[in-house]
């Protein structure tokens, strides 16, 4: 092979990496330990229903990841470039929400591992973060980060689904009754809906594997198809995730156990298969909080850094996010429930003003899209999905008004 064939082959699979990452990073940033917290909770109080709720995040995540990867992808800028250029400090407002509240939920993160490390070795959760922070940190500090990143959160993202489907088939779910709920629920409800969509589509999960793509370099208009096609295989990853974890908790809910209010998920885990159901949910537990800490740090450092930064600069900057959140952690043993409040709060912001952002460029700047011409279906689709995001804003917008109060 000729020198210049093997540079071109190295690259072909550098940006194979790259993308497959992007898709994974996107899934697994969206699948973290509040996600599996929740899913469990919401499945014990409305059993089978709750699949509707699965179902309506899964089509908001549909819409709305198919028009950010595709505008971000085609244009080849961040979020926040995009949002100075579209309205002068729109991306610095962006970039600032973005940051503070992956910050504080990565202090959940850390947290999450050491939970993780703490169910399957009985370490003590305070020491299990600190050493997955350290896990975090060295993927940073290698000489390969980015391939080292694609690969871990491939290799994990992979292992949770498979664990999960495994002790979804030793929980034997009401199948049946979760597929006519999907469509014809029993129960509606707004607020689980609204709560699961904030959870798993809102904050920097919206941009993780939008802007890992653009390090691939597979950008511009000539791109759109291929961009197309990873949005919607990392989305599918996404909602497998989601269901098998969903009829997991399901199966032992309809068996008639009561799950622990502390502790519901693993309560579910351990009911299904036992003391190997309790160690594979730590295992699953860590592998989403790692992913997530990964996520976070890479996504909101992403904001505090333009595309010509050097990956150096960028990884230290990364280290620096990571320790500060451990260090917190530590510190306070737990993340503040405030700062958790107010972190939510700002996820519930930062879809309706980064989407708008979106969407306006779809729509009005096709000069920042290299003349492309955006699909009218896609732009229809994620004009009604940003409706909901301005309710949820508003909801927000209430919560924040009650914890000041």
């Amino acid at each position: 092979m000729s020198d210049t064939k093997a540079v071109t082959a190295i690259g072909s699979g550098t940006r194979r990496s790259a993308v497959l990452g992007a898709m994974f990073l996107m899934a697994t940033s969206a699948i973290g330990p509040g996600f599996i917290t929740q899913t469990a909770t919401f499945t014990a109080q409305l059993g089978a229903a709750f699949a509707f709720a699965i179902l309506a995040s899964i089509l908001v995540d549909i819409a709305v990841q198919l028009n950010v990867w595709r505008v971000i992808g085609v244009s080849g800028q961040r979020g926040h470039e995009l949002g100075n250029k579209v309205a002068p400090g729109v991306g610095y407002v962006l970039a600032g929400l973005v940051v503070i509240g992956g910050l504080v939920f990565n202090i959940g993160n850390v947290g999450g591992t050491g939970l993780g490390l703490n169910a399957v070795l009985g370490v003590d959760a305070t020491i299990g973060g600190a050493i997955s922070a350290l896990i975090a940190i060295a993927i940073f500090l290698s000489k390969k980060a980015g391939v080292a990143l694609d690969r871990i959160v491939v290799v994990l993202g992979a292992l949770m689904i498979l664990m999960t489907t495994y002790v979804a088939i030793v929980s034997a779910p009401p199948v049946g009754d979760a597929l006519r709920n999907f469509v014809l629920p029993d129960t509606v409800d707004f607020l689980v809906i609204t709560t699961l969509i904030g959870g798993t589509v809102g904050g920097y999960i919206t941009y993780a594997g939008a802007h890992r793509l653009l390090d691939s370099g597979m950008t511009g208009p000539e791109h759109a198809g291929s961009i197309a096609r990873s949005s919607v295989i990392g989305i599918i990853v996404t909602g497998v995730m989601r269901v098998v974890l969903f009829l997991a908790v399901l199966g032992v809910v309809a068996g008639g156990v009561t799950l622990a209010e502390e502790n519901p998920a693993g309560s579910a885990f351990e009911a299904a298969a036992g003391q190997v159901g309790l160690r594979l949910f730590g295992i699953i537990l860590w592998a989403a909080a790692i992913t997530s800490v990964i996520g976070a740090a890479y996504t909101s450092v992403s904001f505090l850094t333009r595309s010509t930064t050097s990956d150096r600069t960028r990884n230290l900057i990364t280290v620096a996010f990571i320790a500060l959140s451990a260090l917190i952690f530590v510190l306070a043993g737990t993340a503040p429930a405030t700062l958790l409040v107010l972190a939510g709060t700002f996820n519930g912001m930062i879809l309706p003003i980064g989407f708008t952002v979106v969407l306006w460029v779809a729509w009005r700047r096709r000069d920042l899209l290299g003349g492309y011409k955006y699909p009218a279906w896609l732009l229809g689709v994620g004009v009604a999905a940003w409706l909901l995001t301005l309710y949820m804003g508003y909801s927000s917008l209430s919560g924040l008004a009650k914890l000041w109060a």
